[in-house]
């Protein structure tokens, strides 16, 4: 009989932790999961599923406001948000469930409660001291709030599934994709946006060309965008309609707005886990210190997913949650591959990217060719939209391997997930040049550069 509780014990029931407790259930262990909150996790709950049912609430304005161009007449179209606030938390609440059904069939033992760390094989889950051979933290990452006057007033990402009315000003403070993302999604549905970030433009980290072409389409849509702004302090006043928020910034200008969002960051969930009593160390950050096997300084105990910040996206989660368990109780030995991930922001249009960017190319010593295709979608040409798609590959000069493929306009991030998979493979631009296009799409673009 062992003299543990459980095989293996996971902290955390989101994408990384769940695929983690399923595949290792179906190794024969035996297992059990903690999650304080509600299972399924950032993705499902407070993150990728519902913004991007948000997304494509946000989409109809364009599309109503196109249909014009192809014959189309309609009238009398008005959005409610409470109407698209609670469908969405249906069908949140119908993913959470399913993800019960899986660890359930998997015969994981699901503990609704708060788990923290006592010694290295003990925990206390909900006032229960519970022991596993095995133990893997999983507790994912929570939004960045700031500490300056009035920061009380403002609300993140979690927040805003669940507004009791829609604003008819906001305020989003940062430069990242979920800043970026609601600042499209609030004015498509009809909010006046500010959106504000300490840099001189948005999204850093991605390619140069686009995310600056981004930001003038944001601004061209009519969404205000102020660069290089940092809130000092946040007052609520009395405006003609009832209660406002001023937002004072560093060089002195004042925004008046009905709501502030904040996105500027997430931080890993590691507050109130005990790790020290388990001597698993973090990194300044507070992540939790990893090797590519994601094992902990203490042996026996494991991470995955946002909480290592190593790459922040669900898939990459699962990847390593998936690869420990085949690991660590299958006797097959792999590791998530963290090179060439393609990622995606849902912004207006949608941005996507694989693999290495122009600077990030020469940095690294290649020297590089870029081939570059700007055009006015196939649909906008009836419709009257200005808006121009920008796609692009960035190809070794010397070995002619495509190190980076991007893309700016619709479709993106569907299409940027097919040719994720030549670079990965490491197609050359002449096994690109050979692929016959798929016309008219906006993906034949990638096979038709010269």
């Amino acid at each position: 009989m062992s003299q543990f509780d459980y095989d293996l014990f996971v902290i955390g029931a989101g994408s990384g932790g769940v695929r983690a407790a399923r595949i290792a259930g179906g190794h024969g262990a035996k297992v059990a999961i903690a999650e304080e909150y509600r299972v399924g996790g950032t993705c499902v709950i407070r993150g990728c599923v519902p913004k991007k049912l948000f997304v494509y609430a946000s989409h109809f304005a364009d599309e109503l406001e196109d249909a014009a161009g192809f014959g189309w007449t309609v009238e009398g179209a008005r959005f409610d948000w409470a109407t698209l606030r609670d469908n969405v938390q249906k069908e949140v609440s119908r993913l959470q469930g399913l993800y019960g059904q899986t660890l359930g069939n998997a015969g994981v033992t699901v503990y609704n409660a708060r788990a923290r760390f006592i010694d290295p094989h003990t925990l206390d889950v909900g006032g229960e001291r519970v022991t596993a051979r095995k133990i893997l933290v999983a507790t994912g990452a929570v939004p960045v709030t700031p500490d300056f006057p009035g920061a009380e007033l403002g609300f993140t990402s979690n927040e805003a599934f669940h507004l009791e009315q829609l604003p008819k000003r906001i305020l989003v403070y940062g430069g990242g994709y979920i800043a970026t993302e609601f600042a499209g999604i609030f004015h498509g549905l009809g909010v006046e946006v500010t959106q504000a970030f300490r840099a001189s433009t948005i999204l850093r980290g991605w390619d140069e060309e686009l995310r600056a072409r981004l930001q003038e389409i944001y601004a061209q849509k009519g969404i205000h965008m102020r660069g290089g702004a940092s809130i000092a302090r946040l007052d609520k006043a009395e405006g003609e309609n009832g209660d406002i928020i001023r937002a004072t910034m560093t060089d002195g200008e004042v925004i008046e707005t009905d709501a502030v969002m904040y996105a500027i960051g997430r931080k890993p969930n590691v507050e109130g886990l005990g790790l020290e009593a388990a001597g698993v160390k973090t990194a300044e950050n507070g992540a939790i210190v990893v090797s590519a096997d994601s094992q902990t300084s203490c042996a026996h105990i494991y991470a995955v997913g946002d909480v290592t910040d190593r790459i922040q996206l669900t898939p990459v989660a699962i990847k390593e949650g998936h690869a420990f368990s085949d690991t660590v109780f299958g006797g097959k030995h792999w590791k998530a591959d963290h090179r060439l991930v393609p990622s995606a922001v849902f912004s207006q249009p949608p941005l996507a990217s694989v693999g290495l960017d122009e600077d990030t190319a020469r940095n690294e010593g290649h020297e590089i060719r870029v081939f570059r295709s700007d055009f006015r979608p196939m649909k906008f040409t009836l419709s009257g939209r200005q808006e121009r798609t920008l796609c692009k590959l960035v190809v070794d000069a010397n070995t002619d391997r495509v190190l980076g493929a991007h893309m700016l306009g619709p479709d993106a991030p569907e299409i940027i997930q097919a040719i994720a998979i030549a670079v990965k493979l490491g197609a050359t631009k002449a096994q690109f040049d050979q692929t016959v296009a798929v016309h008219p799409t906006a993906a034949e673009e990638f096979v038709l550069m010269r």
